[in-house]
């Protein structure tokens, strides 16, 4: 079986140039990434030929099925948009392992409640934990990394219906599998740079491969993506109208085989009857001036670029940007010049050094603050402005951790 690796070829020529406009993080949707839960769930694989359908109910917040050789997840936190947390992190790195060493053919994973295919991670107990000087911030961005990547080379092929919210954590269990199936409803976004954090979970691997320069428009701004802009920027492989989803599940399930080739025909049949695929791209007509203005080699000089542009689209962007954090804003824009040119592997090891250093000082934990605890929505960041992030400070972020303490996968 070809692992997602040897299938990486084909798969970046999913990436191309698309876009969407701008806007601001939505602290509506963030709070949901606070959710906390200690909600649990076990189950065992039954032999393959039979189906080990869980008892979908609130208290477990993942659900794991084999039917007909296919191993299926169900993100089940629907009042918290699907959000991760460790546990259920554990349980889909165990899982996904286990599938992998076993006779399963490929991987289907969906959310619940219609609304989110997974609106993020749980950022609030992240937080939380780094001010008590608990390990849990440690332990949760260590294992959802090591779940990126087993997603990114997982030797079994990974269906993700993306259907509704896909932010943060969703799109680190998306974005790197080989198929990511997107609907008329999906909303995808990095939002992090709003919170004082940065586009993790593989971001600083994947957003530069999208073409031009609208990865770095979308990490830098948090800027929205919706149904059909997400799969024209190459965030998703193929497209299906939701009220076809379930056959579209039926018809995966019901394959005979683990052939990519094999699941891309059945998906390039639901993508052809999808009038939403056929849309232009939302920011077709921005691209050149997001090319243009993002060309620099540092957030000030991309500030400047949008104040000679001086166009409205320029002048509602620069005020997209005077929001976020001044830290998280260098340090996501150095992610992603290192990380074009890195595996994704070496890339998510960066990612978890800036994890912990940004968990252990101010901003982040001032994002989650504003936005989801006092909701004052008026972060204090420091430094509070650019010129106050010095290359020093920078180069801290991205130095190694403590001995035994760096990600290595």
């Amino acid at each position: 079986m070809l692992s997602n690796r040897h299938l990486m070829s084909p798969l970046l020529r999913c990436f191309n140039i698309g876009g969407g406009y701008s806007v601001t993080f939505i602290p509506k949707l963030c709070s949901s990434l606070g959710a906390v839960s200690s909600r649990t769930m076990s189950s065992t694989t039954q032999p393959l030929s039979q189906s080990t359908k869980s008892n979908p109910v609130d208290e477990e917040d993942t659900l794991f099925e084999i039917i007909n050789g296919k191993g299926v997840i169900t993100l089940n936190r629907p009042k918290a948009l699907n959000a991760l947390n460790l546990s259920m992190v554990r349980k889909i790195y165990q899982k996904l392992k286990e599938w992998e060493s076993s006779n399963t053919q490929f991987v289907l994973i969906k959310g619940s409640g219609g609304k989110a295919f997974c609106a993020g991670g749980d950022i609030r107990a992240v937080t939380e934990s780094a001010k008590a000087g608990t390990t849990l911030y440690q332990e949760f961005f260590k294992e959802e990394y090591q779940v990126n990547n087993l997603v990114g080379t997982l030797r079994i092929p990974y269906v993700a219906l993306i259907d509704g919210i896909t932010m943060g954590g969703g799109v680190g269990l998306s974005v790197h599998g080989l198929f990511r199936v997107a609907t008329e409803k999906t909303l995808f976004a990095m939002p992090e740079t709003g919170i004082g954090l940065f586009p993790d979970v593989g971001g600083g691997y994947f957003l530069p491969r999208l073409g031009g320069k609208l990865g770095l428009y979308l990490a830098l701004t948090g800027h929205r993506l919706k149904g059909a802009d997400v799969f024209r920027s190459g965030v998703a492989t193929h497209m299906c109208n939701t009220s076809m989803l379930p056959a579209l599940e039926q018809d995966l399930i019901s394959l005979n085989s683990s052939k990519p080739q094999d699941i891309e025909q059945v998906l390039n049949r639901y993508h052809s009857q999808c009038p939403e695929s056929q849309k232009p791209f939302g920011l077709e007509d921005k691209m050149d001036e997001i090319n243009k203005t993002f060309d620099a080699a540092s957030v000030e000089g991309i500030l400047q670029n949008l104040k000679n542009n001086g166009s409205e689209w320029a002048l509602k962007t620069i005020e997209t940007l005077s929001k976020m954090s001044p830290t998280s804003m260098k340090i996501t824009l150095k992610l992603l010049e290192v990380g074009s040119e890195m595996e994704l592997q070496e890339c998510l090891g960066v990612e978890y050094r800036l994890s912990q250093r940004c968990s252990e000082d101010h901003d982040f934990k001032e994002g989650v603050r504003a936005l989801l605890v006092d909701k004052d929505q008026s972060p204090k960041w420091n430094p509070s402005t650019l010129e106050g992030v010095t290359p020093d400070i920078v180069e801290k972020y991205f130095s190694p951790l403590p001995a035994g303490r760096d990600l290595k996968l």
